[in-house]
């Protein structure tokens, strides 16, 4: 025979479910009774109750589709406005392996604004087909114009070697030499061990190939050189501190990116060619 203490205890867990399953089924099935009970006082049949729910609910999702149809519906490019300034986005483009694919992606990205004119700028003697036939495509606004690469950049006065600052580097907006009142650099504005010799970026410098055939020894070292420190190896076997030439106006302008689009790889063409070259890709 169960204890009188434990059949109390049994009691006390079962009647607060109970109670509860009670109220949950009396709320649920009150409005139910209700509404049949208003529909024969009504003299409404209950396939007719069902027929307006039904038709009801048709209404409604015939609403969200219409909705769902116009909310995505606009024009590429979008219809030009009176009110908004134009913007004219100048890019310059060269004949390469991936020049259409990315011309293409930057077109596709322009197609979403409004009120634009794209100026692409060819580097060179002429305007190639493959660039005039992608812009017609485009529907957008273009000016398509060609001029070569001049020859007096100030990269080429470079006398032993030059330095300039290189956007998108070492976690920062940029990285750049520390250029003093006179001209000359005397430290590095980055954040990875700017006590190095010469912190600076692979793309923030140019030598001048006189002087790399003047120092044989000079070479970027494969082993025994730590990850960041391959510029300065090279650049102390070049010149000191001193011997820098600072461009992009004493440092002071972003002439450089730290992007990349990385470059197929085409092993299997051959130096002949396996595909058609004359196919524009």
């Amino acid at each position: 025979m169960p204890k009188r203490r434990d059949i109390i205890g049994i009691l006390l867990i079962v009647l607060p479910w109970t109670l509860l399953i009670t109220v949950w089924h009396h709320s649920a099935i009150t409005p139910l009774l209700a509404t049949r009970k208003d529909d024969r006082r009504d003299g409404r049949s209950n396939s007719r109750n069902t027929f307006a729910f039904k038709e009801s609910c048709s209404l409604q999702n015939r609403d969200i589709v219409e909705v769902e149809r116009t909310e995505y519906v606009y024009s590429r490019p979008p219809p030009w406005s009176d009110i908004l300034p134009t913007i004219h986005v100048i890019s310059p483009t060269y004949s390469r392996p991936v020049q259409k694919a990315e011309l293409t992606r930057l077109a596709n990205t322009l197609l979403h604004v409004p009120n634009l004119h794209w100026i692409l700028v060819e580097d060179s003697k002429r305007r190639s087909t493959l660039v005039s036939s992608l812009l017609q495509e485009t529907r957008l606004n273009y000016t398509h114009l060609n001029v070569e690469t001049p020859r007096n950049y100030k990269m080429r006065s470079t006398k032993k070697v030059s330095v300039w600052p290189v956007a998108f580097v070492g976690g920062l907006r940029y990285e750049s030499p520390k250029v003093n009142t006179l001209g000359k650099v005397y430290g590095w504005k980055t954040v990875f061990d700017p006590h190095r010799p010469f912190a600076i970026d692979m793309a923030g410098f140019a030598v001048n190939l006189h002087l790399i055939l003047s120092k044989p020894r000079a070479y970027f070292k494969l082993h025994g050189v730590k990850g960041g420190y391959q510029e300065s190896s090279l650049l102390k076997e070049l010149v000191t501190l001193s011997d820098l030439e600072p461009k992009a106006a004493n440092c002071t302008k972003v002439l450089v990116w730290h992007t990349r689009t990385e470059k197929p790889v085409l092993v299997n063409e051959g130096k002949k060619g396996f595909t058609d070259s004359n196919v524009e890709i």
